[in-house]
């Protein structure tokens, strides 16, 4: 008597499996060809004209992308290129405006607070009095008396 797991036949060996798997695929050819003959003109008819469509479609590649590549591209060059010669001067010297500034206008300006008014020495909020009178006489000063 032999132990269970020492008995060789109970394993099917590879030349078994190929020969089953054979018979399988041969019995499946022959049902495959007989229910072809057994299809009626009609149904035929759509099957072959849809196995012509998806081939013919299979064949030709589709460029959608690489249509629109190069116009895509070209636009981008030249956005990129109009970006980098037109760009506003903010490093230069400020353009004087044509209309004038009046003594009052430029007073409000000097006496009002800076945005970050946490971040500044609080010493320069002690006298505002004293800078906005020193802002109003250093610009009547710079103006020439008419006499």
């Amino acid at each position: 008597m032999t132990a269970p797991g020492n008995n060789t036949s109970d394993h099917p060996t590879a030349g078994h499996t190929d020969l089953r798997d054979e018979r399988i695929a041969r019995r499946a050819r022959a049902l495959y060809r007989e229910a072809s003959q057994r299809i009626d003109p009609t149904t035929a008819g759509r099957l072959r004209a849809a196995r012509r469509e998806a081939l013919s479609a299979a064949k030709t590649p589709q460029h959608h992308t690489a249509r629109w590549l190069v116009p895509t591209g070209a636009f981008a060059a030249i956005a990129f290129a109009m970006l980098m010669v037109w760009q506003p001067l903010s490093h230069g010297p400020s353009v004087p405006t044509s209309q004038p500034v009046s003594l009052e206008q430029s007073a409000e300006a000097d006496s009002d607070l800076p945005p970050d008014a946490e971040k500044t020495d609080p010493n320069l909020y002690q006298n505002l009095d004293f800078y906005g009178w020193l802002a109003a006489n250093s610009a009547s000063d710079s103006q020439p008396a008419n006499r």
